[in-house]
């Protein structure tokens, strides 16, 4: 039981609590008259509502903006990408090209550590990137068009939870592949045929190399055998010259198809590639992010920025688990797709070796079979390990932040 003067302290108590809480007649007139300043009126922000605008508008995948912003976010994660790996793409090339003056490097774990040095010597550091002004002017609308191509196939062909399962994701991917093939692949044979050149006298451009590859055509008949120097009878040789005038006849002196040379290997190639890539990561991500490794490979929430808070985006991973997922669909995919991917760089020199025809991908399997035996299909897999794992590693990783910098 509490004695008067408590309960006369508790009187005081709440009255000085209601007279806080009730506003003085002086803020009354103050808050009714003119403010001194333009936000003497305005309430004070609640931590509640000072989030961010990005976490209060979602951006459509199916509008403009959302589609400029994955590309260019693709476009420039696939520059970082093939930059970080140059040298090692131009060895690569000639490895698989078999150019005859690094066949010698094929087949040992240093060859590639020789060929770079070879041709750091040789050309200097400009040497290990020649091609590479061809490859970013390549590498940039190819990177933009797969990611944001891949978006956008995977919101139809994924369009739920339940729909999420490994076959669509390897569908969406290889439709991604394949589109930006599509519109990216002249250039592709314009860099491997600068890279592929190691001639020092003189230094090609690309509107050489363009020039070159436009007017290359397949030798005459005539031009390969001189057919009065051979016994042959007079009248079969002016047969076979008549029908070698045919020939030149019909065949073009020049054309825009020798810069499809090797599409088809190149197609069939990134159907597994560009599937195998985009699944790998995506799986690898969900394992990444379940309970057993989430406590180690998820970014805590205290060092996350206010774009990784959105409530429809999945955790974020840690740097290095993010590069780990994309490591590992760069070995898988590798893997699956190298023997096409040599075909294919074998037919986009073709111009330069051999007697200078386009080659099909029948007979470039053939010959190499015939000179190298089944181990040909997988000269140079050690160094497009090393150079495919940190690139695909590399170009995940920056797409996935630049999708948070860019708000998407």
């Amino acid at each position: 039981m509490q004695s008067p003067s408590h309960k006369h302290a508790a009187q005081n108590l709440q009255t000085d609590k209601s007279s806080e809480m009730t506003p003085s007649p002086r803020a009354e007139s103050t808050s009714s008259g003119p403010a001194i300043c333009e936000t003497d009126s305005t309430p004070f922000p609640s931590l509640e509502s000072s989030e961010p605008r990005q976490r209060q508008r979602k951006i459509s995948k199916q509008s403009w903006e959302y589609v400029v912003r994955s590309g260019v976010a693709g476009g420039i994660a696939a520059c970082a990408a093939k930059t970080v790996v140059a040298p090692l793409d131009r060895v690569k090339i000639l490895f698989q090209a078999s150019n005859p003056q690094f066949q010698k490097y094929t087949g040992s774990w240093t060859g590639a550590l020789a060929a770079i040095r070879d041709i750091y010597r040789s050309d200097g550091g400009r040497g290990l990137f020649r091609g590479h002004s061809a490859t970013l002017l390549r590498i940039f609308p190819y990177g933009g068009i797969k990611f944001l191509a891949y978006e956008q196939i995977r919101a139809i062909v994924i369009a739920s939870k339940e729909q999420e399962t490994p076959y669509r994701r390897f569908l969406a991917g290889s439709l991604a592949g394949c589109m930006s093939v599509c519109t990216t692949y002249p250039l592709e044979v314009i860099r491997v045929r600068l890279a592929w050149e190691t001639k020092s006298q003189k230094r090609m451009t690309v509107r050489d190399i363009c020039r070159t590859i436009y007017h290359e055509r397949p030798p005459s008949v005539q031009s390969r055998t001189n057919f009065h120097d051979t016994s042959m009878p007079r009248p079969a040789a002016a047969t076979l010259e008549a029908t070698s005038a045919a020939i030149q006849a019909v065949v073009p002196r020049s054309g825009i198809g020798n810069f499809f040379r090797g599409f088809t290997p190149t197609i069939w190639g990134m159907i597994p590639y560009a599937g195998a890539s985009f699944l790998t990561h995506d799986a690898a991500g969900d394992m990444m992010r379940s309970p057993l490794f989430a406590p180690y490979t998820i970014l805590p929430l205290s060092e996350r920025s206010q774009a990784q808070l959105a409530p429809n985006k999945p955790p974020p991973l840690r740097a290095w688990a993010e590069l780990t997922t994309g490591a590992m669909a760069g070995f898988v995919s590798q893997t699956l797709s190298y023997p096409l991917e040599v075909i294919r760089r074998r037919m986009q020199v073709g111009g330069v070796v051999g007697d200078g025809r386009r080659l099909r991908m029948a007979e470039v399997a053939r010959d190499i079979v015939r000179e190298r035996g089944w181990k040909g299909f997988y000269v140079g897999l050690t160094i497009g390990y090393i150079k495919v794992i940190p690139m695909v590693a590399t170009s995940f990783y920056v797409y996935e932040r630049l999708k948070v910098t860019f708000g998407i």
